[in-house]
């Protein structure tokens, strides 16, 4: 039986849920039983064997429902493998280089001994939630700067991890 992994998230606009989709279906191409979940919506994890929390990172800050998760689980969370990503650069800055984690994730990490965290690259278009969001587009400073590839080749890792095996490479 494939080992089961969650992928919760915490999306104001949707961006970084799609991101959550694609480690899943990553992991599962990889022989994973792996399922994406708003982290709000996560009552338990006790029927993970790993777990890979994103959030979309806010005037930096990881988006509230990943801080909040990570809170509540932190238990739960520290007697298995857990990876984490954040989304957010709207430019090519996490496709360029390795970008640390924000301070509070950072923190977060050392308490759960997190095996790895990569951030990614955000969406921010036209009709986005929060003023501040509607503003940035305003000032033509949105746009979709996620690297699928990347986020992919990240997961990919994660399932090579977990199994042992050479990851596929998509």
């Amino acid at each position: 039986m494939a080992e089961k992994v969650l992928v919760a998230y915490g999306s104001a606009n949707g961006s970084t849920a799609q991101i959550a989709e694609a480690v899943a279906r990553t992991l599962r191409e990889d022989g994973l039983d792996a399922e994406a979940l708003p982290a709000g919506q996560v009552s338990a994890v006790s029927a993970y064997d790993a777990v890979v929390v994103g959030g979309g990172l806010y005037a930096g800050r990881w988006h509230k429902d990943a801080r909040r998760f990570v809170r509540r689980h932190r238990r739960s969370l520290s007697g298995r493998p857990v990876w984490f990503f954040s989304s957010g650069p709207l430019d090519a800055s996490a496709s360029e280089r390795d970008i640390p984690p924000v301070p509070g994730v950072r923190r977060a990490m050392a308490r759960l001994d997190v095996s790895e965290h990569a951030t990614f690259g955000g969406r921010l278009e036209e009709g986005a939630k929060g003023r501040m969001a509607r503003m940035i587009v305003k000032q033509g400073k949105g746009g979709d700067f996620r690297d699928f590839p990347a986020i992919e080749a990240w997961a990919d890792r994660i399932a090579g991890q977990m199994t042992g095996r050479e990851p596929d490479g998509h």
